[in-house]
């Protein structure tokens, strides 16, 4: 499978990083902020953050946006919704909805690695409607019912 990303800004390979794997291992592809000056976020406050990209997501799988560990432990930075999802039918800009959890403001630099972005399999299933659910040896316990 290949992923076609379209540069939507001239800055794409030359100034702003095309998406890359950052190790042999990673799951994700890092994504970069293109910017064409430091874009700050205001405390306890969001921002829209271009990454000057558009992604062709294959029929049969999901992009899935999630925050860099670094941006959330380091900076106390997540994304608005917790996660993003990008349909395979979708073929707009990619923007990365950030939110500061800090009292302080913080600052996106031009460049800067921003989120992760996942290409994973979807299984869509078929709904049906029935009077139970099949018993399970957890049952109904809810969050914290296995003990750990």
């Amino acid at each position: 499978m290949k992923l076609k990303i379209k540069a939507l800004s001239d800055k794409i390979g030359k100034e702003i990083p095309l998406p890359y794997y950052a190790t042999q291992g990673a799951a994700a592809l890092d994504l970069h902020a293109c910017l064409d000056e430091p874009m700050t976020i205001p405390a306890r406050g969001q921002a829209m953050v271009p990454t000057g990209i558009a992604a062709a997501i294959p029929t049969g799988y999901v992009g899935i946006l999630a925050i860099r560990s670094s941006m959330g432990v380091k900076n106390g930075i997540t994304l608005t919704n917790g996660i993003g999802v990008i349909d395979s039918d979708y073929r707009g800009p990619l923007g990365i909805a950030l939110y500061n959890l800090n009292q302080t403001p913080y600052v996106v630099q031009p460049g800067d690695r921003i989120a992760q972005l996942m290409v994973v399999p979807v299984v869509r299933e078929s709904i049906e409607v029935v009077d139970e659910l099949p018993p399970t040896s957890r049952g109904e316990g809810g969050f914290g019912s296995t003990g750990r």
